[in-house]
């Protein structure tokens, strides 16, 4: 019985090391554009939720259902997310915002060892971060700095025109202030989840299909 119980052990462990070590690079412009955009909505409601654990099970489930990563090694990465989400949540200016960017370098260092698509994870991290940043002081900006720092992001991970994935990022950022908008005067309601999941599904559609070309 202890034979039998220790060949499980060391099995187990030998799959560990092959899941999180071994190379391997999955498709990512191979997404369910829908489901992306299913799983984005969800992923907002838990972070503004302050939701941290499902947060981290949401992104877990999108990186190995949608991105082709490896099961353990998709915890080790959502966790890389969710911590880089919660250390911004918690900032009140640009030099608190810029804590999180190691941690945002982290996450595309992972993703970028996981993927097929040589794009620079350090220039995505500091792209992922100044739309952060501007979508947290939206009233400083004028409405195009968002939509023109979320089409930058997808045109660095997919090697794409910034022009091309602009339909992709004015959905994603009527989305976001959509829900901002709602928070602002009280409440988000069912109705406008709804027509959040509407638009983000529409945002990755649009960029699943200029991927594709």
């Amino acid at each position: 019985m202890k034979t039998l119980f220790r060949l499980v052990i060391l099995i187990a462990i030998i799959w560990l090391a092959y899941d999180l070590f071994a190379p391997h690079h999955g498709d990512l412009r191979a997404f369910n554009a829908q489901e992306v955009g299913r799983l984005e909505t969800e992923m907002w409601r838990s972070y503004y939720a302050n939701d941290q654990l499902n947060l981290f099970n949401q992104a877990a489930r999108t990186l190995r259902e949608q991105y082709g990563t490896r099961a353990a090694r998709s915890y080790v990465i959502a966790l890389q997310a969710a911590r880089a989400a919660f250390t911004f949540k918690g900032g009140h200016s640009r030099s608190d915002y810029e804590r999180a960017l190691p941690q945002i370098e982290s996450f595309y260092k992972s993703i970028r060892e996981s993927s097929n698509i040589a794009f620079d994870p350090n220039q995505a991290a500091k792209l992922e971060l100044e739309w952060w940043i501007i979508h947290r002081e939206r009233k400083k900006h004028e409405p195009h700095d968002l939509v023109n720092a979320l089409a930058q992001l997808q045109s660095e991970v997919y090697r794409i025109p910034s022009e091309r994935a602009m339909k992709h990022a004015e959905l994603r950022a009527e989305a976001m202030l959509l829900r901002d908008d709602k928070e602002e005067k009280g409440t988000v309601s069912e109705e406008d989840w709804k027509r959040i999941d509407e638009l983000l599904r529409g945002s990755w559609q649009s960029l699943s299909d200029e991927i594709r070309k």
